[in-house]
Order: C-alpha cells, then sequence, then structure tokens
C-alpha cells in the first residue's frame, strides 16, 4: 500500500502515525536477524548519569541540551525516536556532544566563527522545543548556521569549503577572547562552508564529497593561507573532512540513512592536495566521514528529527567500494546530521 500524502492532516495525528509505523519497523528489524551477518555484542546497560549532552540545532539557531545518558543505545537500523520540536521548514541540521563546562565553536555559512558556553544552550528533555541561542550573535543578510562543534585547547581546525578549498587554523585562534564573528577564510576565494574537524597536528586529512568521492593526505601539507583539498566535477561538492591515521576506520554515511566504515589500509595517500577524488562510498548523497573507533557510539538526527544511537562496532569494516549497511530507516525521511561519542581520547570531541 502506497504511503498517502499526509500533509493535510494535524500535526497529533501525522505524529501517531510515525509512532505506529515506528513500532511496525521494531517488529520487521527483530524478524531479520539473517540480513545482519555481521556479529554484535550485546547492548550494554543504561548510561550512567554523565554532564556530557547531545545538542541539536537547526540553521535559524533553534537548539536545546539533552544529557547524553537519557538517549538508549539501539540496534542500528532503526527509526530512533523523537527529538527536537521544530517546524517542517526549519528541520534539525546540526548535532554535536559536549559537556557542559564547555564552549561551542559556531560557524555560519559565510565561514565566520562565534564562541557559545555550552550552558547557554538551553537543558530539555526527549522531544522538546528548543530555544534560539543566537542571542547577541549578529549575523548578516543570507547568514546562517551551518557547524557546530565543542572548542579544544589543542590541535588544530581544519574548515573544508563546499568549493573544495581547505584551511588548517591552530586552536588559540578561538580561545576565550575570540572576536566573534571571526572569519575564517576569505568567502570571496573560498566560498560557503562545507564541514570542519578538529586534528592533531600530525595526521592525514580525508575529504570527501556529496557523491562519494575522497581524498587523503597529510595535513601538514596544507599552507597556512589555505589551498584547493579536492578537485571536483561538475555537480559535485565537497562535504565532510575528518582526521585520519593509516590504520583508522572512517565512517561513512549517506543521507538515506546507508552507512559503511572504511579502511584506511587500502585508501592511499596522495602526495599532494587538491587533486581529484577516488570513490570511497557508493552513495547517491554522502551526508559525513567521522573517524570512528568499535566503541564509540553513533547518533544521526533525521530531518523529520528522529534520532538514534547505536555502537560503531555494528558497521561492518569494509577494505573496498559498498553500498553500505541500514544504519537508521526511514519513511518519507532523510538523515540530516551525524556525530560520534567518542569513548577514547580522540581528538576531536564529537
Amino acid at each position: 500500500m502506497k504511503r498517502p500524502d499526509l500533509s493535510s492532516t494535524t500535526p497529533e495525528i501525522q505524529a501517531y502515525i510515525l509512532a505506529l509505523e515506528e513500532e511496525l519497523e521494531k517488529l520487521k528489524s527483530s524478524q531479520k536477524t539473517q540480513e545482519e551477518p555481521y556479529p554484535t555484542a550485546p547492548l550494554e546497560p543504561d548510561e550512567p548519569p554523565t554532564t556530557m549532552g547531545v545538542i541539536t540545532a537547526t540553521r535559524s539557531g533553534i537548539a536545546k541540551r539533552t544529557l547524553r545518558h537519557v538517549y538508549s543505545r539501539q540496534r542500528r537500523g532503526g527509526m530512533g525516536i523523537f527529538d527536537l520540536e521544530t517546524s517542517e521548514n526549519d528541520p534539525p541540521a546540526m548535532l554535536c556532544i559536549a559537556d557542559q563546562d564547555q564552549s561551542l565553536l559556531l560557524i555560519t555559512n559565510l565561514g565566520r566563527a562565534f564562541r557559545l558556553p555550552v550552558s547557554a544552550v538551553p537543558e530539555a528533555p526527549l522531544r522538546a522545543r528548543g530555544k534560539s541561542i543566537l542571542g547577541k550573535i549578529n549575523l548578516n543578510d543570507g547568514e546562517h548556521l551551518a557547524l557546530m562543534l565543542p572548542v579544544q585547547a589543542q590541535g588544530y581546525l581544519a574548515v573544508l569549503s563546499k568549493t573544495g578549498m581547505l584551511r588548517t587554523l591552530r586552536h588559540h585562534i578561538f580561545g576565550e577572547y575570540m572576536k566573534p564573528g571571526t572569519p575564517l577564510y576569505d568567502y570571496r576565494s573560498f566560498g560557503e562552508v562545507a564541514s570542519a574537524c578538529w586534528t592533531p597536528g600530525d595526521a592525514d586529512l580525508l575529504l570527501a564529497s556529496i557523491a562519494g568521492k575522497a581524498i587523503r593526505f597529510s595535513e601538514k601539507l596544507v599552507p597556512p593561507q589555505g589551498c584547493l583539498g579536492i578537485r571536483l566535477s561538475d555537480g559535485d561538492q565537497a562535504v565532510a573532512v575528518t582526521y585520519t591515521y593509516p590504520d583508522s576506520n572512517i565512517l561513512l554515511i549517506g543521507a538515506d540513512g546507508k552507512g559503511t566504515r572504511r579502511s584506511m589500509n587500502t585508501f592511499a595517500a596522495n602526495k599532494a592536495p587538491g587533486s581529484g577524488g577516488k570513490i570511497a562510498f557508493s552513495t547517491e548523497h554522502l551526508l559525513a566521514a567521522l573517524n570512528a573507533d568499535g566503541i564509540d557510539d553513533v547518533f544521526i538526527i533525521s530531518r523529520l528529527s528522529k534520532i538514534i544511537r547505536f555502537k560503531a562496532e555494528e558497521i561492518p569494516v569494509k577494505d573496498g567500494v559498498v553500498q553500505g549497511v541500514i544504519c537508521m530507516s526511514f519513511r518519507a525521511d532523510e538523515a540530516s546530521a551525524v556525530t560520534v561519542s567518542y569513548r577514547t581520547a580522540a581528538i576531536n570531541i564529537a
């Protein structure tokens, strides 16, 4: 039976139907054990109380913070639970994890950066309305929030634009006395921001495009003023940057909810940035690329504000190009943001 158009129904009826679909999906998932040949460890007990929070936000700056232990671990492939309550025209677009004593680095589409204490993000339960976190942040015409990540007191920040331009900046630039609206690069040359991550300074960088192409090279090869990181084909655009080592496994997630962990042992590094990428993941729309160890937790949120948490080890590691496994199931929906909750001393906290 084809799913009818629900746009004319009330929000209460839509929420009820989505809840029924969620229960049906759980029943289906429990009957598909033969489709999961990859061994999975038993689910861990609920996480003890923590001050770490899961922060979800929209491009207009509507956000909330919910303590991480509230989110129970599920098996990959589920539909998740409802999170930030927001309007259909302003869906969740950013997702990160930070401690209540940290500060956030908010980056706009025009490549400007602002600091914000995590405590300034209102704490709220699951499925709660968010509040604006812009406060005294003055945005220009056509400017909106694009990225959100915890401030870090070591390493470098790698910033990638949609045109494939890349720049790295030392952590001290983003200290307590950073000027609000600090430009990260020359917007006229770089264009709109696509992705950013913290790097240790001695690793490789992996840059990926929406078509699933990627390039890897040493971060030390990036000049202070920045350079072309990945050469893109017509119609393609850069979407993700993450640090990596030769023995790392990089989590690649598509907007359709499918993902893989790609081993870097078989993804050779280039001698210089600026080359065209090679296929790393078979997808029509790559959403994110993150360094993820097997003991880490993956969080995915959708445009309809459904969020799922599961262990990264449930996604098998592959040496070649694959279509991936289902990490999150959708009904008239798609993934909008991904983050990893690190339980190791990783350089990028979330």
